[in-house]
């Protein structure tokens, strides 16, 4: 299977990465992550921290010659930002601990208290420096990979933003090129333009606010084959699986697969995917499951959303209580990006992207990329003669 581990704090030496269960003879380019590591630094509404960071990847170990040779690959991706943190985060132990930035007073929204209530923390920037979306750049360089595995079989994954604040997008029509070129054009990465310069309204008003504003994102995969995932245990059912990654992400507040919470707005009739045949090949007119029915994919472009919550790092203050006096204050505040929901979708297509190809491999097997194919090839040779 699949499975990778991230480590690293925001203001740490540097965020580290290591991926293990990718088949030998992968094709992998240090330039094809640094370009998904820069598309997830993008987006109006982006804070200062993004301007400091160049966030570029060095691999380390598991590929030779371009080429994954089967064995774990080890990433890391230096903060730029260290030098200005050796004191407060430094690994060894210093003779008079850093106080200068210590944080007592916990931000509503964020980690912060449920961390240090969990593990007994009195500095809860032991907590904040890890729960940072910081950590999701390793997510992204990982599926990066991930992706480059999806593309040996005829698979993309892309993303797009739906909504910003109030303001949603109209997308109906367009063919996942188009969708794409669009989404990657616009600075809120919206493929609706009338709808992305009502977003970049909505985002400057949270700005003069000193607030923040949320929005929903979606994450399609194209060209999924049918049967990854499976009906017969609750862990092996893929949109499961697609909930959990998506949820996963920092500041995630809800999951939708297909039509969502939408089809309790209308009837049975209105929901399900009437199935055809024709040519040889089973196909359906429409796709509000999302492509994916009973836990598995149908053929279909899997099609999963994520609802970004208002980040809670705020440039103005909230009510909180410090832990040390127990007396009310304002809450602390660190640097802040008022939107970060097109960076998100980038997140959101990594963390798909680990998804879909954990269950390529959990389906097809290999411990090469050409023994991968072979298994796939007769597969779908079987799909085809059903």
């Amino acid at each position: 299977m699949l499975r990778y581990l991230t480590a690293g704090e925001s203001h740490g030496p540097a965020l580290t990465t290591i991926v293990e269960g990718l088949p030998a003879g992968l094709s992998v380019s240090a330039t094809d992550i640094d370009t998904d590591l820069k598309r997830r630094q993008g987006g109006y509404g982006r804070g200062k921290r993004m301007q400091i960071e160049t966030d570029t990847v060095e691999i380390l170990g598991g590929i030779r010659h371009g080429k994954t040779l089967g064995g774990p690959v080890a990433m890391i991706v230096r903060n730029d930002d260290w030098p200005n943190w050796t004191d407060v985060m430094a690994v060894e132990p210093v003779d008079e601990p850093a106080t200068r930035r210590r944080v007592t007073r916990p931000r509503p929204g964020h980690a912060d208290l449920a961390g240090g209530l969990k593990y007994g923390h009195r500095d809860l920037r032991n907590v904040l420096e890890r729960a940072s979306a910081r950590e999701t750049t390793m997510r992204v360089a990982v599926g990066a990979i991930a992706k480059r595995l999806l593309a040996e079989f005829g698979m993309r994954v892309v993303s797009h933003v739906v909504r910003i604040g109030a303001v949603e997008a109209d997308v109906a029509g367009l063919g996942p090129d188009e969708l794409w070129e669009r989404a990657e054009r616009s600075p809120v990465r919206c493929a609706d333009e009338r709808a992305a310069a009502s977003m970049i309204t909505e985002i400057d008003r949270a700005k003069s606010l000193r607030d923040t504003v949320g929005g929903v994102f979606e994450v399609r995969v194209i060209g999924a084959p049918p049967g990854l995932g499976s009906h017969v245990h609750w862990d092996r059912k893929l949109d499961g699986r697609l909930a959990q990654a998506v949820m996963s992400i920092q500041a995630v507040k809800g999951v939708e697969i297909g039509m969502g919470f939408g089809v309790t707005q209308v009837l049975g009739s209105e929901v399900h995917d009437e199935i055809y045949y024709d040519n040889g090949e089973f196909y359906r007119k429409t796709n509000r499951a999302g492509g994916v029915e009973g836990g598995m994919s149908f053929g279909d472009d899997i099609v999963v959303r994520g609802a970004l919550k208002p980040i809670a790092t705020l440039m103005r203050t909230i009510m909180s209580v410090d832990i040390e006096t127990k007396e009310p204050f304002d809450s602390a505040k660190e640097r802040s990006d008022v939107c970060t929901v097109p960076a998100a979708g980038v997140i959101g297509e990594a963390v798909v992207a680990l998804v879909i190809a954990d269950a390529m491999q959990e389906k097809f097997g290999g411990d090469s990329v050409e023994e991968m194919r072979r298994n796939y090839d007769a597969y779908m040779e079987q799909v085809k003669g059903y």
